[in-house]
């Protein structure tokens, strides 16, 4: 058998660690195995899924120096490797499955099936479908489709037993059907689930092995049941352990960056973070700590990944980041990384035209343009609160803008100011004041540029990253606190 691994990301957002991570391990199990890897991106998500988010999951990943030997850039015989561009596809085997009878058209609206989950909460029910439409006729369906009504396909599921399977690492799994709901298979706008297009599409590219995070682990019973409904031979299953934070918690970008742009930005050595998510529930026979992907390549074997919840810790990422500076660049080469980091043409040529306009000499460029260059900046809560909110105002004002601009797709100084903005007048704050502490957070300093111009040459990835560090800075927002944030921040939007 030929091994053929996969990793399918979601253009949806920035490119995750997590994703670098599943991606590492599908590549290096296969390469090991003499087979191939590849790449597909599922933007079946179409209000969500954009161009640049695609392109920024290409350029991380190949950054941290994966490569695939099929996917949307490089090519295939078995593409199209994006799902928006197989929604035919995905219809016919729909279709197939109503026609089998292990599906079936469902028109419930989505008030009825809002009220069927308040009652269901209300009396402590399982959360699901309750097979409304399932057993309409052949008459009562054809007297629909003439109305036009909008329906989606969902699958059938057994009501009792249990859906057995054998995980790699984890050995036999049980789940109990009646925990698994009937899932829509197609919605109505005629695009598939993440559930049909992934099982149709590991079919069709002839995927051997599927190695994913633990998070899935509750759809398999789904797959599996797609799989034998069609009469298609399943691959092995291997759900790796989550990323997680210091605390033990899901890996979360509240508690630590999760973009791989943000360590990118940061000036974190590719080599190196690839080195430290090979360390994430895997280690060498030796058990060292610093190894190249060659020699990951070398040594791997899936059976030494742990179940215990790796850790992603940053500080361990940084002293491994140190030893590969230390250890593996000459002087010359610490240069060169230092010139293609931020040191180089593009950078400078995009922070000129703001900056000359204030310089006298040119050794003013240094403490002019030092933040666009740096990590985290050595700002205070007291330099926040100099810009004259009280403490709980001025932590609203930090998470509102960071909501709002977590919600910009695309990353361009108008669409900043218009976030802003939007905030400043919900809460009826005249700009300018509004800004001051986004001045802080940002730069450090209340005489730098623009702030919108200053989000824009930093990135998405460290602007937000930057918020993060200055509400952290002034305390943090807890739990109970966060709820009545979220539910005031709703009422603005």
């Amino acid at each position: 058998m030929t091994i053929r691994t996969r990793i399918a990301p979601s253009p949806t957002g920035d490119p995750h660690v997590g994703t670098a991570y599943v991606a590492l391990f599908n590549m290096v199990f296969a390469r090991s195995q003499g087979g191939q890897f590849l790449l597909r991106i599922e933007d079946t998500d179409q209000a969500r899924s954009t161009p640049e988010s695609e392109k920024a999951i290409l350029d991380a990943l190949s950054w941290l120096g994966l490569d695939w030997d099929e996917g949307p850039d490089v090519g295939g015989n078995k593409g199209p490797y994006c799902q928006s561009e197989r929604s035919e596809i995905y219809r016919k085997y729909a279709e197939e499955l109503i026609e089998k009878g292990y599906a079936f058209r469902c028109f419930c609206t989505p008030q009825r099936l809002d009220e069927l989950r308040a009652t269901q909460m209300q009396e402590k029910q399982p959360l699901g479908y309750d097979g409304h439409c399932e057993n309409l006729s052949e008459q009562e369906i054809a007297k629909r489709l003439e109305a036009n009504e909008p329906y989606v396909v969902r699958m059938k599921v057994p009501r009792e037993g249990q859906c057995q399977f054998n995980d790699m690492l984890r050995g036999e799994i049980s789940i109990d059907w009646a925990q698994v709901d009937m899932q829509i298979l197609l919605k109505a706008d005629g695009m598939p689930t993440y559930h049909l297009a992934n099982v149709v599409d590991d079919h069709l590219m002839e995927i051997s092995h599927v190695i994913r995070g633990e998070e899935w682990i509750n759809s398999a019973p789904k797959h599996i049941l797609l799989y034998q409904y069609f009469g298609w031979e399943q691959p092995i299953f291997c759900h790796l352990p989550l990323l997680r934070n210091v605390d033990k918690s899901k890996l979360s970008k509240r508690k630590n960056p999760t973009s791989i742009l943000y360590y990118q930005r940061m000036g974190y050595l590719s080599e190196a973070l690839l080195n430290y998510l090979g360390r994430m529930g895997w280690s060498m026979p030796d058990e060292r700590e610093k190894f190249t992907l060659a020699e990951m390549l070398e040594e791997f074997d899936i059976q030494r990944v742990s179940l215990g919840g790796p850790v992603f810790d940053i500080e361990k990422l940084s002293w491994l980041n140190g030893m590969w500076i230390r250890e593996e660049l000459t002087d010359d080469q610490l240069a060169d990384r230092l010139q293609q980091w931020a040191l180089n043409r593009d950078t400078l040529k995009a922070f000129l035209p703001f900056a000359k306009q204030r310089m006298e000499t040119l050794s003013d460029i240094a403490p002019l343009g030092s933040y666009l260059v740096s990590g985290m900046l050595p700002i205070t809560a007291e330099d926040l609160q100099k810009t004259g909110f009280e403490q709980d105002q001025l932590i609203e004002v930090l998470q509102f803008s960071l909501w709002r601009l977590e919600a910009i797709q695309q990353w361009q100084r108008d669409n900043i100011f218009e976030a802003l903005k939007s905030i400043a007048d919900a809460l009826d704050i005249k700009l300018k004041p509004f800004l001051a502490p986004l001045f802080i957070a940002i730069a450090g300093s209340s005489s730098s540029i623009s702030v919108m111009d200053s989000m824009a040459l930093l990135g998405a990835d460290m602007s937000r990253a930057r918020l993060r560090y200055a509400i952290d800075l002034l305390g943090g927002v807890g739990k109970k606190k966060l709820k009545k944030m979220e539910k005031a921040y709703q009422q603005l939007s």
